[in-house]
């Protein structure tokens, strides 16, 4: 198509009936006190949607509007525009037909980044127009920097040699050491598992390779192999940025570090390993600035929600989060202080590390080297005279007992257990050494949680469940495992060809009622046992995870996954 007219947005939004005169003037006025773009203006304030706007936009130049949710973009059309073009113009290469190239616009109506598009690549262009919101982390996804990961990897190879050295202060603060190939290597590692969501980053020395993996939605992934000669100028320059012991290789240390990540604060927590082929290095990964959630937007079941959220309002006992490590235990108990933080109460957290900044909480961060322990600051943390307290995890007798003694004079606390399911906690306390009484009398609610993850909307289809998977969700569903549509994920770009795209939690919950109060005072665990099953009457976490099985939202597969987790 030619190039397109120029449009006033508004004018034509007011023409297709999508906005009022009235609501242009305020999104106007609005435009002029902050100096973004009128659309954008228009879809924070909730008058119109993007895609509206995107598909307005189409019908008055003529052009096709592209859902790229269901779009499966090609490698080698894409690449014809550069990543940093992409981005500057929020643009990407559709497709080619009849020798011409569909590029996808986010704004249309920009002229001069349509004529540098046509300039870039040198060929007519059809315009068509998207959604900016479907459109970044579609580049996020197709523009994956794998490549340029292993040349960097191979040109530290080439500057190491085949001579070993003792690189000390090499990668420190000297001039130009931020164009060490190392530290661009790590920067570009770091950008990609940022852009890809990752959680965690394994740094793995092999045989003959090193290996680096990321592990996103709960699994891991192989980002890139290089020659296993990089690997302990990698390891040091990791251990000079932790402020760890650069001449300690034979006994493992932690440590942590903060980075700044396309345009993100990024707190790392570091764990070496000494192994056979060198020290292996795992890196947890914690956005600073990603958003706090709240407890409705955490997709629990409305009855788990209920009683949940009537113990934390609760003025004083224990709360529990259990679960495995990375199930989501600190973002639901992070949701439930959003929920109670206000001025009239006075919060103090106790964690290691601090995951996320909440203003109005006293966080304090527990440091085992100078011996801040969890108990240590537990005991000054009650002297502070709190409301409420979060424990961020009862690692030892001697922390759940302070917790216990002050859920029992008139505080209300917060924590997490590594335990395979609710009913299971309690007991575990006493296995602790926990008294009898405290366990029974201080704790009001157990939640145990996992993650699941999610099939990716964009290449879901149904599927027809294989026999032995019938006969298991035969346990859960009777004689109704017939009545359901299942699905799962084909694979697209948009999951890394995964067929799974984010994770949810599934739930279970044991409340303390007076006959498990009693049970647990007694120190009965068969009993107690007994009563939490009569209790939860089958609404477990096996069940949560098969209800989204039913309603699309994950596979069987991942509900047998964590079923299996709890037969362990």
């Amino acid at each position: 198509m030619a190039r397109p007219e120029k449009i006033r947005l508004g004018d034509l939004l007011i023409r297709q009936g999508l906005l009022t005169p009235d609501e242009l003037a305020q999104a106007l006025k609005e435009q002029q006190l902050t100096g973004r773009k009128l659309g954008r203006v228009i879809v924070d304030a909730g008058l119109v949607t993007e895609e509206a706007i995107a598909r307005a936009l189409a019908r008055q130049l003529g052009a096709e509007y592209v859902d790229l949710r269901a779009f499966q973009p090609r490698p080698e059309l894409v690449k014809l525009l550069p990543e940093a073009q992409a981005r500057r113009f929020r643009a990407l290469v559709l497709d080619e037909k009849n020798g011409l190239l569909r590029v996808g616009m986010a704004d249309p109506t920009d002229l001069a980044a349509f004529d540098e598009l046509a300039r870039i690549l040198r060929r007519d262009i059809d315009l068509a127009v998207v959604a900016e919101s479907q459109l970044l982390p579609l580049l996020d996804r197709v523009y994956r920097r794998t490549e340029e990961i292993a040349g960097l990897a191979k040109d530290l190879t080439q500057e190491l040699g085949d001579i070993p050295v003792e690189f000390g202060g090499l990668f420190g603060t000297a001039p130009g050491a931020e164009d060490a190939p190392v530290v661009r290597l790590l920067q570009t590692v770091f950008e990609e598992a940022r852009k890809q969501q990752a959680s965690d980053i394994h740094v793995e020395p092999q045989e003959k390779s090193l290996v680096i993996r990321f592990r996103i939605d709960g699994v891991l992934h192989v980002q890139t192999e290089a020659d296993v000669k990089i690997a302990s100028a990698v390891v040091l320059r990791l251990k000079l940025m932790s402020g760890l012991d650069i001449s300690e290789k034979r006994l493992p240390q932690d440590g942590r570090f903060a980075i700044k990540v396309r345009g993100a604060n990024v707190d790392v927590r570091i764990a070496t390993m000494p192994t056979q082929y060198g020290e292996a290095v795992v890196m947890r990964l914690l956005s600073q600035d990603t958003g706090l959630l709240h407890l409705d937007k955490l997709a629990m079941p409305p009855r788990v929600l209920a009683r949940f959220r009537h113990a934390i309002h609760r003025p004083s006992g224990i709360v529990l989060v259990t679960g495995p490590t990375g199930s989501g235990k600190t973002t639901t108990l992070y949701a439930a202080l959003n929920e109670l933080n206000s001025p009239e109460k006075k919060i103090i957290t106790v964690e290691d590390p601090v995951e996320y900044r909440l203003p109005g909480l006293n966080q304090v961060q527990v440091h085992e080297k100078i011996d801040l322990t969890f108990s240590r600051v537990l005991r000054t943390a009650l002297r502070q005279d709190p409301d409420i307290i979060l424990v961020g995890e009862m690692r030892d007798q001697e922390t759940a007992e302070i917790g216990m003694r002050a859920a029992m004079t008139g505080h209300l606390v917060l924590s997490t257990l590594h335990t395979n399911d609710a009913l299971s906690t309690p007991i575990r306390l006493l296995d602790m050494g926990v008294p009898n009484y405290m366990v029974a009398l201080s704790i009001q609610l157990v939640l145990a949680q996992r993650l699941v993850r999610t099939v990716c909307p964009n290449c879901s289809a149904p599927y027809q469940p294989e026999p032995h998977e019938r006969e298991w969700l035969r346990y859960e569903l009777g004689e109704h495992v017939d009545a359901y549509r299942y699905f799962r994920g084909r694979g697209c770009i948009h999951c890394g060809n995964s067929g799974y795209q984010g994770r949810q939690a599934v739930y279970e919950f044991l409340e303390m009622t007076n006959a498990l109060v009693e049970a647990a005072n007694h120190g009965d665990p068969a009993d107690f046992m007994r009563l939490g099953r009569e209790q939860m009457a089958g609404e477990t976490l096996r069940r949560d995870a098969v209800r989204l099985v039913t309603e699309g939202r994950t596979t069987i597969e991942e509900a047998m996954r964590i079923s299996t987790q709890l037969d362990e």
